[in-house]
């Protein structure tokens, strides 16, 4: 099943991606609720994340970073702005330095995640928002929509898990 849509809304900058899993919403929230299962689809599969830090609460923060297949580890950052289990969370989000620091000269988005039930099915849509249409066509242009739906296609297997 996995993605079902992506759209990008550039007037609204926004790119939302959305897929169905087999599975219901509590357990779906999991896959975001638990770090080590994050670890097994955030990111491409050529390219895993290992979450150093997560703080999975309002306010708390998460640390990652990602193995390209070169061996090189860019770094990411979230807050959490809004966590409403087991159907909805908000970070902000963007790139770190290799101390972990936020990248300020990239910006930041916010990602809101939405779930929902669908008699037993889970709908569940990402929704990024970006600061301004230079960071949108950057980020779409270093490949993030590929990069999402490549990842969230990894998540039926860790459900059926």
């Amino acid at each position: 099943m996995t993605v079902t849509n992506s759209t990008k809304t550039p007037e609204d900058l926004q790119l939302a991606i959305t897929a169905e899993f087999a599975a219901g919403v509590d357990r779906v929230w999991q896959v975001w609720e638990d770090p080590r299962q994050l670890e097994r689809w955030w990111g491409p599969p050529t390219w895993p994340a290992t979450f150093e830090d997560y703080d999975f609460q309002p306010g708390g923060k998460a640390a990652y970073y990602m193995t390209g297949p070169d061996g090189s580890k860019p770094r990411g950052w979230w807050q959490f702005t809004s966590i409403s289990a087991p159907t909805a969370l908000v970070v902000e989000d963007g790139f770190a330095d290799d101390n972990g620091d936020p990248m300020t000269e990239m910006g930041s988005a916010s990602m809101s995640v939405s779930l929902e039930d669908r008699s037993g099915l889970t709908l569940m849509t990402i929704t990024t928002t970006f600061e301004n249409e230079a960071q949108m066509e950057q980020m779409l242009a270093m490949g993030m929509e590929e990069g999402m739906r490549e990842a969230m296609g990894q998540i039926d297997s860790i459900l059926a898990g």
